[in-house]
């Protein structure tokens, strides 16, 4: 059976970004736009933990799955730490197809709130930040 997403996941996720984001912004605590978000993975299989950067609206492979950050905020040193994602993840199956297995908000400060939990690898939020080691991808390199 296939899974078919309907227009009511983009309602409840505007709907969450609404109510986690926008009060920030009314409270007078300023959000931070990062340019990369970087995340923990762990292959249960080898039980490694790795850690690696993506850039926001770039598409990197950790395993089978594809992570692509839409959005990487934070907050100033000055406030109480707040870092949050939006994230897309797909799964590439053992038949060649991409199955989308999560979409929405991360929170690096509760990472088992809406951590990827896959049967071979296990995705979390660790913080946004502006820059990489990692060379941006074409077309982002001047903060574009």
């Amino acid at each position: 059976m296939r899974t078919r997403y309907s227009t009511g996941w983009a309602a409840a996720g505007a709907a969450l970004y609404a109510a986690l984001v926008l009060p920030l912004a009314a409270a007078g605590q300023e959000r931070i736009a990062n340019r990369v978000a970087e995340f923990y993975g762990i292959d249960k299989i080898t039980g490694r933990i790795i850690t690696f950067d993506v850039y926001v609206d770039e598409t990197v492979r950790f395993g089978q799955l594809h992570v692509t950050p839409r959005v990487c905020y934070s907050r100033p040193a000055t406030e109480n730490p707040k870092t949050t994602a939006f994230l897309e993840v797909e799964e590439i199956t053992l038949d060649r197809q991409i199955r989308r297995i999560f979409t929405g908000w991360m929170f690096a400060d509760s990472p088992g709130l809406n951590a990827i939990e896959h049967p071979v690898f296990d995705i979390w939020l660790k913080e946004c930040k502006m820059t990489s080691d990692e060379a941006p991808p074409p077309g982002k390199e001047k903060g574009t």
